[in-house]
């Protein structure tokens, strides 16, 4: 299925796309006395991105793109395994417990911040460049486009996306937006956890520095948690210590059409860290089967389950 710019949903996304990052750039970015302006006229703010969410944004189909965060998932094999264990009271040295305190926390002990979904920082592999809490607030929302070679890597297990791919997207597709979101559909995450580390599809130096320079997207990503396999991460390095960041660990991009949709990037905050534990969501138009739409969810309140959440010794996490 194509979503034509010219539909009204698509326009009316493009519409929200601009003025979100207008709004964004000058919070983020605009001098003091700007700054004190857009907090003046907040009050006297016209209605219309609520008109628009309400008309268009509330009938769109959101798509996870996300794996969930486990102590035994996938890892790059130099990084170790991660734990999670149940958060204890200091002061008494006992767990939380819903009948002791009414509530229960968890403690996560995190090896690293290059697993699962995520977003590598330019300071994973440069020291000069931007840290996970240095990445600006704009990444927040942005076009996406899915670039698909699922074809190709069930011929080539190690694939590695080119120029090629790309042009012949764009002459199915059209030119890929300046500041979009470009993700690599491989089919590689969708036999997860039961995947490859050490093999799998990749993305070409060339391909790589075609889109940034030739095509100035915002960010690339891809299902695999590294973006090649050559001895010295071509790809990523090159993408990183030129300033660019990367997704990795992409989750059901086969659910995704190739254009007409926005990607929603959710970040924490870490204080000088070099990566981004991710939550990716795709907002698709209301015509696209897949994916859940507001209205219909369950979202406040969010149902009761049948089964209480308890630990799990055997998994080391909360499980029903």
């Amino acid at each position: 299925m194509r979503f034509h710019s010219g539909s009204a949903a698509a326009a009316a996304a493009a519409a929200v796309l601009g003025l979100a990052l207008t709004v964004a750039a000058a919070a983020e970015g605009g001098s003091a006395q700007q700054q004190q302006v857009l907090g003046a006229q907040t009050e006297a703010m016209p209605d219309y991105l609520w008109e628009t969410f309400d008309r268009h944004l509330s009938r769109m189909r959101f798509i996870d793109l996300t794996h969930t965060i486990r102590p035994d998932m996938p890892i790059w094999r130099g990084f170790g395994n991660s734990t999670f264990s149940a958060a204890v009271n200091r002061l008494s040295g006992e767990p939380f417990t819903y009948a002791t305190d009414g509530f229960v926390a968890t403690a996560y002990r995190l090896t690293t911040d290059q697993m699962g979904t995520q977003l590598d920082a330019p300071a994973h592999f440069n020291p000069l460049g931007a840290a996970s809490d240095e990445i600006p607030a704009t990444y927040a929302l942005s076009k996406l486009a899915v670039i698909d070679v699922s074809r190709k890597v069930r011929a080539n297990a190690t694939y590695a996306v080119e120029v090629d791919d790309i042009l012949e997207w764009e002459r199915q597709h059209g030119r890929v937006p300046a500041r979009a979101a470009v993700f690599v559909r491989s089919d590689w995450s969708r036999t997860w956890p039961r995947v490859n580390t050490d093999e799998f599809p990749q993305v070409s130096l060339e391909a790589v520095q075609f889109l940034h320079r030739q095509r100035n997207i915002l960010f690339h990503g891809h299902e695999p948690l590294d973006a090649d396999m050559t001895p010295g991460f071509d790809a990523e390095s090159w993408i990183l210590r030129n300033g660019y960041a990367q997704a990795e660990g992409v989750a059901n991009l086969h659910l995704v059409p190739p254009t007409g949709c926005l990607l929603s990037t959710g970040l924490p905050k870490f204080a000088g860290g070099v990566g981004h534990y991710a939550r990716f969501v795709a907002l698709c138009p209301a015509e696209w089967p897949y994916g859940a739409v507001p209205a219909a969810a369950s979202e406040a309140p969010m149902p009761l389950f049948a089964a209480p959440l308890q630990w799990s010794p055997e998994k080391g996490y909360r499980v029903r």
